[in-house]
């Protein structure tokens, strides 16, 4: 017998101030009439891995196993794990090719790992498009990269 998951919609969004710069990542979780979002930044990091910490971080906020649909505007996310980039960059041992290293392989292997637990759809969305819910993460990411007092990315250093 199978498990019945819940079904979580998940919108994410990075910022960065300068690429690299101050950064901030905002989502919005959605379960039937629950919304939460989170956000968060850091003093210098880059606007790649800024996306990729609003998906983890949204991941990671679940309390249980899940479906995901996970909203994006990152076509830099969204393909590396639609179209199984990210995995075949892990499988080289995080090389793209023979010549160049896979860039944010520590988030790239949280991303992974957080997909072999819940069932995530990721879902491009273009940006700035009037998405009611991008727009907010937009929001959350900005004001959280202009926040103070901002912890270092450890990843990026």
């Amino acid at each position: 017998m199978s498990e019945q998951l819940k079904q979580v919609i998940i919108y994410t969004d990075g910022a960065c101030t300068g690429n690299p710069g101050a950064g901030g990542y905002g989502a919005i979780l959605i379960y039937n009439q629950h919304r939460k979002e989170i956000s968060g930044g850091y003093r210098l990091t880059t606007n790649n891995r800024m996306e990729m910490m609003a998906a983890i971080a949204a991941l990671t906020s679940l309390k249980h196993k899940c479906a995901v649909t996970l909203h994006s505007d990152s076509k830099y996310l969204v393909d590396a794990m639609k179209l199984g980039w990210a995995k075949k960059w892990q499988a080289n041992g995080w090389m793209r090719n023979k010549k160049e290293k896979a860039k944010n392989p520590d988030l790239w292997q949280q991303l992974l790992d957080l997909c072999q637990y819940h069932q995530v759809d990721f879902v491009w969305v273009k940006g700035h498009a009037g998405i009611p819910e991008n727009e907010l993460c937009d929001r959350l990411a900005v004001a959280a990269a202009g926040e103070s007092n901002l912890p270092p990315d450890l990843g990026y250093l």
